[in-house]
């Protein structure tokens, strides 16, 4: 109910505006916005990636960019926190408005563009806070480096991140950043991961902790492109895959005032299709890499149907900005026993 008079309001606001207000206002509840949450854990812990989960139910990246509001979001009960997508320079990505509702579709169409402060103000914003949770931290190019160095800025970020992250996101898949989903192609992702598991490798052997890497992707593949992501994946040793990002499609939004907007959809037309990425992404993978199922979780049971197509986490954005606190604790209740 609190949740639902605090939307109604937000949802008079531009949405960015309203974004950024909703997460400021948690911040100033201070250890009250733990009264919002789903409460402590019971016998949820998981352990994916070599890294014990206290539950399995987190923050997509996206919400929080910046790492700007880790103790606030952390008390909602999330299992994981994943921050960014963070470049290695500063950027104020695409121009405004990049962000806009389809209400009756409990969906979002974005066009960000990886606006972020930068890795280094996002380290210092991490240390400031005091979140030691599961931390993910996601990483991704500047829009003006061309991409046949796009590996540069990868690696800039990894190195910068290592030590402080819990694992270490790639994306490849945002639809904002021009020609960014080239990189998922068989040549160019060969080419990436080769490079950034490479220097991971180097990493945990310079620092005696070895920090797994996951690859986030797009729900737009065909079963080809999801066939050579599998295979390189496995082939590069991929700690995990995340499935997925949002989509260019509109099906099912066709008519809507902002159906015809440029950007990335999410929310619930997203659900089948990205469920669906899941489940081929697991059939080939077989159990090899664990899966992060991520789209359109508006329900408990669309948690536990990322579950059943495959995935060992799921992560929450829009469904969160629907439904409020409350989709973490419905989707834990749903995944436990």
């Amino acid at each position: 109910m609190l949740y639902r008079l605090a939307r109604s309001a937000l949802f008079r606001l531009d949405p960015e505006t309203a974004h950024d207000l909703a997460l400021k206002s948690m911040c100033a509840l201070g250890p009250a916005v733990a009264l919002l949450g789903a409460g402590s854990d019971h016998g949820e812990g998981r352990t994916v990636m070599g890294i014990d989960f206290p539950n399995p139910v987190g923050l997509a990246a996206g919400m929080d960019k910046n790492a700007q509001y880790l103790d606030a979001l952390a008390a909602l009960g999330f299992g994981h926190l994943e921050v960014g997508t963070v470049t290695p320079r500063p950027q104020p990505g695409n121009p405004r408005p990049r962000l806009f509702r389809l209400v009756p579709d409990e969906a979002i169409v974005n066009r960000m563009g990886f606006n972020n402060v930068g890795v280094e103000e996002l380290l210092r914003n991490v240390e400031r806070s005091s979140y030691r949770g599961v931390l993910g931290i996601n990483i991704g190019k500047n829009a003006d480096t061309p991409l046949d160095r796009a590996a540069d800025d990868y690696l800039a970020c990894l190195d910068a991140v290592y030590e402080r992250a819990s694992y270490v996101a790639v994306n490849i898949s945002s639809p904002n950043t021009k020609n960014l989903r080239d990189l998922q192609s068989r040549e160019r992702l060969d080419e990436l991961l080769a490079s950034v598991m490479a220097r991971r490798d180097a990493l945990a052997g310079r620092t005696g902790r070895r920090k797994p890497l996951a690859v986030k992707i797009s729900p737009d593949l065909d079963d080809e492109q999801i066939g050579a992501v599998a295979d390189l994946a496995l082939q590069h040793r991929v700690d995990a895959l995340i499935a997925t990002n949002t989509t260019t499609d509109r099906a099912g939004v066709e008519g809507h005032r902002h159906a015809a907007e440029a950007g990335g959809l999410s929310g619930r037309p997203l659900f089948a299709r990205s469920t669906e990425v899941l489940r081929k992404l697991s059939s080939q993978i077989a159990g090899r890499i664990p899966l992060i199922g991520v789209g359109g979780i508006l329900s408990g049971s669309d948690a536990k149907a990322k579950i059943e197509a495959g995935a060992s986490l799921v992560q929450l954005y829009t469904g969160f900005i629907y439904r409020g606190p409350g989709l973490i604790a419905e989707s834990r209740r749903a995944l436990r026993g």
